[in-house]
């Protein structure tokens, strides 16, 4: 190849380079075929009982599924749910459990009463897990302005001290923080607001579509500040009804499009429905 040709031929490639650079994120990722690019794991909750009589068949039973991690629950926080004979375990011996299954930890949900109470404890059992987010699993939000602000102000502490342990604090919201306003504002943008973006992400929970609220729109409002999704689904005839992923009313590819500027690094089906819904929603998800 003489030089005018080597040229003309990187000139090309910087062109073609420029192009792509300008189409969606949903059509760059869909160039290898495969729209999912996070770890895709279930929170343990839904599976609580069976998790809390024997975590290692369970956690097998999900890799099989093809999941690759799994979300727990602070044995301490939800000793009287399900997880009472996990207590037993230490962090590191739930860690060896759960990884000779296939699977990894690297979330767990806390009680706010944990957080706030016991919080160098939880710091040592989230090292010994191996965990990186460290997730409050409710009880900011108020109709009360006031008393919402001192609970973020709590919470902004507790983001800083896991934040100087080398972990992430995140909080998880439910359907009462959209469903309760303050001044015509949904409690969770006031939440938002509030809670210090650097020291305290976000876990956003999809069920919240029953209610008219989008995921992808708060990942593009509030680009950075979630780390993690809980994925529902829901019948397009009955929004009360739990479908396979792929099978109700959430745009998924809409979805995911959206998550990497929201900033997420994992996704938790969360469904409590059948071991098949489980299975065929891992299953949508790898071939989305």
């Amino acid at each position: 190849m003489n030089r005018r040709k080597f040229l003309e031929k990187g000139t090309l490639s910087l062109a073609a380079v420029s192009l792509l650079s300008q189409l969606p994120v949903s059509l760059l990722a869909a160039t290898d075929g495969k729209l999912v690019k996070l770890p895709i794991g279930f929170q343990s909750y839904v599976l609580r009982e069976e998790i809390g009589k024997n975590i290692g068949e369970v956690c097998k039973r999900m890799a099989g599924y093809g999941y690759q991690q799994v979300e727990m629950c602070s044995p301490s926080g939800y000793k009287n749910a399900g997880f009472g004979p996990l207590v037993k375990y230490s962090g590191k011996e739930l860690k060896q459990i759960i990884g000779d299954s296939g699977l990894s930890c690297i979330s767990c949900h806390f009680q706010l009463t944990e957080l706030n109470d016991n919080l160098d404890e939880r710091i040592d059992f989230a090292h010994q897990l191996g965990l990186k987010y460290m997730v409050c699993s409710g009880g900011l939000g108020s109709p009360d302005y006031d008393k919402l602000k001192k609970n973020c102000e709590q919470m902004n502490i507790v983001g800083e001290k896991t934040k100087k342990a080398g972990l992430i604090a995140a909080y998880h919201n439910h359907n009462n923080e959209f469903e309760t306003k303050i001044n015509g504002r949904p409690v969770y943008d006031l939440l938002l607001d509030e809670l210090n973006p650097d020291l305290v992400k976000m876990q956003f929970q999809v069920a919240v579509i029953t209610l008219g609220y989008k995921a992808s729109t708060y990942f593009r409002k509030y680009p950075g500040r979630f780390i993690s999704a809980h994925l529902q689904d829901y019948s397009p005839n009955d929004s009360t009804k739990e479908v396979v992923l792929g099978q109700g009313i959430i745009d998924w590819k809409d979805f995911f499009a959206a998550s990497k500027e929201g900033g997420l690094k994992v996704v938790f089906i969360e469904m409590e429905s059948d071991p098949a819904t489980l299975r065929d929603s891992v299953t949508y998800l790898k071939n989305l």
